[in-house]
């Protein structure tokens, strides 16, 4: 994402979809995949910690396509924003039900750190979500269309957007261990 005009800043994305944009272990799957003459994704991920976007004197946090599913990734970008921003071609999805399904996971994102969200996709779920996660405008699907509506950037941060998932991810661990517990007794 590049800021044009008065804007300020740009963010290259972080987080890449394995084997679409990059191969894991491609020193290991690079023969089988010469073998079956595949193109080799070519990718470099942008570094971490990037700042945000300005726009208007509005900090923006950004996430490309499927980052906005990560929890932790958007929470990082929420911290130093006030106003959440993501751009996705779910075209490839066709008609089924990813498209939406990625729309909720954008709208948990707005939720989670207390921020507006405006999500751009190249297939029509074109949305403004609040930071209680309700679409505010919305943009018919499959059809070429701009939405109008308001974004009020926010400050403060909520519990999720200072701790990220580690919390929940310790209360399960907490959850685990009597059960292991029990597997070990006689």
């Amino acid at each position: 994402m590049i800021a044009l005009g008065e804007a300020e800043g740009e963010y290259r994305k972080e987080h890449l979809v394995p084997f679409g944009e990059y191969l894991p272990l491609e020193n290991l799957l690079a023969g089988t995949i010469a073998f079956f003459d595949l193109p080799m994704p070519a990718m470099t991920p942008g570094p971490s910690g990037q700042a945000p976007m300005r726009v208007a004197g509005t900090l923006i946090g950004n996430a490309i396509c499927y980052e906005i599913i990560y929890a932790d990734l958007v929470a990082e970008r929420a911290r130093d924003s006030e106003l959440l921003m993501t751009v996705s071609n779910d075209t490839w999805f066709g008609e089924s039900i990813g498209p939406l399904q990625h729309l909720q996971m954008a709208r948990l994102r707005a939720l989670e750190n207390g921020r507006y969200l405006i999500r751009a996709t190249s297939n029509g779920v074109t949305v403004i979500v609040d930071p209680r996660g309700r679409i505010t405008a919305r943009a018919p699907q499959f059809e070429v269309a701009s939405i109008t509506g308001e974004a009020v950037p926010m400050r403060g941060l909520t519990p999720f957007t200072r701790t990220g998932s580690w919390p929940a991810w310790l209360l399960a661990l907490l959850l685990v261990l009597p059960g292991l517990r029990l597997l070990h007794k006689p």
